[in-house]
């Protein structure tokens, strides 16, 4: 089932991954850099993996700082998300996803909420402005 969703580049690139959702504002510093496992205590992905996923959630929270030291240790150990869709981009998350490479979207078009669950395995086309399910 191939199904195609439009979106906006932040930072470009494409990728195939395993999608996870939080309904929670992401803090990269409270996640283990050894495992990519989120550690913050009542979230909504609290002992999940993140590495090597497409991550979908609203924003990034934490001063710029442990923002962006968080994704550079989770990247130094090769646990840094395949990608992101992002809600409310900012400042930080932003420029630190284009430094590192990491493709980055937002402006998705609601049905992708709607459709995609956990587990799927979608493409990430930020250059191209495309999120496929496989």
């Amino acid at each position: 089932m191939s199904k195609l969703f439009k979106c906006h580049k932040i930072s470009e690139g494409s990728v195939e991954a395993e999608v996870i959702f939080s309904k929670d504002d992401i803090m990269f510093y409270l996640i283990d850099p050894e495992t990519g496992t989120v550690l913050e205590k009542a979230h909504d992905l609290e002992g999940k993996v993140i590495a090597n996923k497409i991550l979908a959630f609203p924003s990034g929270k934490g001063s710029s700082v442990v923002q962006a030291d968080g994704l550079f240790q989770l990247m130094k150990r090769n646990n840094q998300p395949a990608g992101m869709i992002v809600e409310h981009p900012e400042t930080v998350l932003v420029s630190s996803a284009i430094i590192f490479e990491v493709p980055m979207v937002d402006k998705v078009d609601p049905e992708f909420y709607e459709t995609v669950k956990d587990g799927d395995k979608i493409r990430l086309d930020a250059t191209n402005e495309e999120i496929t399910i496989l």
